[in-house]
């Protein structure tokens, strides 16, 4: 286009020059001249020509070009009808739509495209992989997937376990592509040999012209499926991992920035996962046919048919005979269910007795390695916030001179703000696991003081409920706990308190069916009876009434298939009964109430 323009300018100037070298015919020079300029106008005009990246379509909107490899299911590629297709496309299509943009793909082979960015023929890589030397080219948006590495070879071939075992082996790679410049940037030895297409590495080593390939796995399974390539294994699952993102020319933040806020959108929409789900679910293996299922069925099942058959009849010979043998047995196995039951009874309490003894050290093992970092965080945190404080005097300043800018791969504008929650958020955070693991450790310490300690029913209930939250966050989004205040103290024991309140607060958890039902906790003091009095409610599935009375007895459980031992409430009574106080339990079918009453202490004692 800009050769002809300038031959236009050409033949203009020459019909100029004519025109003042021969003055006999100036009219007719000029005026071929200019037919002549018109004529390579319109036909340059009727030529028609692609847009470069970044010009507007037809009706003013800019049309954004986007690249990507053409040979890389299933995140992009050139399908049977000639059309973009893959995740990569579909993901393209959706933050288009949702950002109002009008977008064309350019798929071709990668190592081209990674030029056309570079050269502005094209405005954006939908799937690059990061690297911290690729970062020094181009711009990358957040991550919209994750690709795995792995090393393929034929089922007969050698065996590796890492890359570093590459070493002197031949290894296909693909052009261009993150793991050609992992192995170039890291050495290690091998023998490189470089494709056009992550496919040509597979057929490379199909074939038997190398010895491995470094493909991503999900591409690497798609593509031994759809070719067929049957002998090829991969070897080592993962040996690298990347961020899989857009990239886009150096400094083209706005463009970067769309991409960014469509792919969130996408995210809080459901349409990413919608889109991730259909490309990127794991390779199935190939259907059975009804045909051969029920061709195995039949040679399984026939000789079964008759086999049984076969032992039905000597069943049906036998049977009299062990009709008169179980007669003279039932006494026999009746007295040794008795003593295995008693076995079984002394068995447990002795299994669960070390199971609470080995808890206890392991508690306070885990307690103390816990700590150390947490007390990191609690020391560290105060200096970065200080640091902060003194650091965007500095960044305010360069912000109201510079305007926004990117830091931390987001805008300084949304940093400023969200820096401070997340130190605050960090200390909090802190704080809560030094508060839980200390319970922890009070809870697992070896009892060695008797029941006359005074405490706080308030503070041993929100110990106990810190204890097992993760439990009822599991259990329940509707639980809910009201501490009176005021409650006059108690005289007992802290941890053997704290055991019965876990015992039943986990017992509530176990009984909802599902997360919509609710559990209620309530303190108060019942002063005309001189009892503090805790109660627990959940809309649980109910107790059966025959159970109620033989709740509290050792070894009693309703959920035996659950690894139930029965020992929980019966511990917890005597715990209890052993601090002069009550437990009683009412049921109506529609949940369960846990009604837990102990002395108050005179205002003598707890003074």
């Amino acid at each position: 286009m800009d050769k002809l323009l300038r031959f236009i300018s050409l033949l203009h100037a020459g019909g100029t020059s004519r025109l003042s070298l021969s003055r006999r015919r100036p009219t007719c020079t000029v005026a071929a001249a200019g037919a002549i300029a018109v004529l390579l106008a319109l036909f340059v005009f009727a030529i028609p020509s692609s847009r470069a990246a970044g010009d507007k379509t037809h009706d003013g909107a800019r049309m954004v070009v986007v690249g990507g490899d053409r040979d890389y299911p299933p995140y992009e590629f050139i399908d049977r009808s000639g059309h973009p297709a893959g995740y990569n496309v579909d993901l393209t299509r959706a933050i288009a739509e949702v950002m109002g943009m009008k977008v064309e793909f350019r798929l071709g082979n990668w190592s081209e495209m990674r030029t056309a960015l570079s050269t502005g023929k094209v405005d954006v890589l939908q799937g690059m992989s990061y690297s911290m030397e690729r970062s020094s080219e181009v711009d990358f948006s957040l991550p919209h997937a994750v690709v795995n590495h792995a090393i393929f070879a034929r089922k007969d071939g050698p065996n590796v376990n890492s890359l570093d075992e590459l070493k002197g082996r031949t290894v296909a790679v693909h052009r261009g592509g993150i793991m050609h410049d992992y192995l170039v940037r890291h050495g290690g030895g091998a023998k490189l040999t470089l494709t056009a297409t992550p496919a040509d590495a597979l057929r490379q080593v199909a074939s038997g012209r190398s010895d491995f390939a470094v493909v991503a796995i999900v591409p690497g399974m798609y593509m031994v499926r759809e070719l067929k390539l049957t002998n090829l294994i991969p070897v080592v699952r993962n040996v690298a991992t990347h961020r899989y993102c857009y990239a886009v020319g150096k400094g083209n933040a706005e463009l970067l920035s769309r991409f960014n806020e469509g792919l969130a959108i996408l995210k809080k929409t459901g349409q990413y996962d919608a889109i991730h789900n259909k490309w990127l679910g794991v390779v199935e293996e190939p259907t059975i046919d009804w045909w051969t299922i029920m061709k195995y069925a039949a040679v399984v099942v026939v000789p079964l048919v008759l086999l049984l058959g076969g032992f039905a009849l000597w069943s049906r010979t036998l049977h009299r005979q062990v009709a008169l043998r179980t007669a003279d047995l039932t006494r026999e196995i009746a007295e040794r269910r008795q003593v295995e039951e008693e076995l079984r009874l002394n068995q447990q309490q002795l299994v669960q007795a070390d199971k609470m003894a080995a808890l206890g050290v392991l508690v306070s093992g885990v307690a103390h390695e816990i700590n150390n970092p947490t007390g990191l965080i609690l020391l560290e945190v105060p200096i970065l916030k200080r640091f902060h404080a003194d650091a965007v005097k500095i960044l305010e300043g360069y912000y109201q001179e510079n305007g926004d800018f990117t830091c931390g791969g987001l805008p300084y504008s949304r940093m400023r703000q969200e820096v401070p929650k997340s130190l605050a958020k960090i200390h909090d955070a802190g704080k809560r696991i030094k508060r839980i693991v200390d319970d922890l450790k009070d809870f697992a310490r070896r009892d060695t003081t008797d029941c006359n300690e005074i405490l706080d029913l308030n503070v041993a209930a929100q110990a106990a409920v810190r204890l097992v939250e993760p439990t009822i966050r599991k259990a329940t989004t509707r639980f809910s706990a009201e501490y009176r205040k005021s409650l006059p103290r108690i005289r007992g024991n802290r941890q053997r308190i704290e055991q019965v309140l876990v015992n039943l607060i986990l017992n509530a958890c176990q009984a909802l069916p599902d997360s919509g039902r609710g559990i209620e906790l309530v303190t108060w003091h019942d002063a005309f009876n001189g009892m503090v009095v805790l109660r627990l409610r959940d809309e649980g599935t109910g107790i059966a009434p025959e159970h109620l009375s033989r709740l509290t007895d050792p070894f009693f459980t309703t959920k035996q298939d659950q690894g139930g031992t029965g020992l929980g409430l019966s511990v917890s009574a005597g715990i209890v009964k052993e601090h002069g106080g009550n437990l009683e339990f009412r049921s109506d079918g529609n949940g369960t109430i846990v009604t837990l009453t102990l002395p108050a202490c005179d205002k003598e004692e707890s003074a």
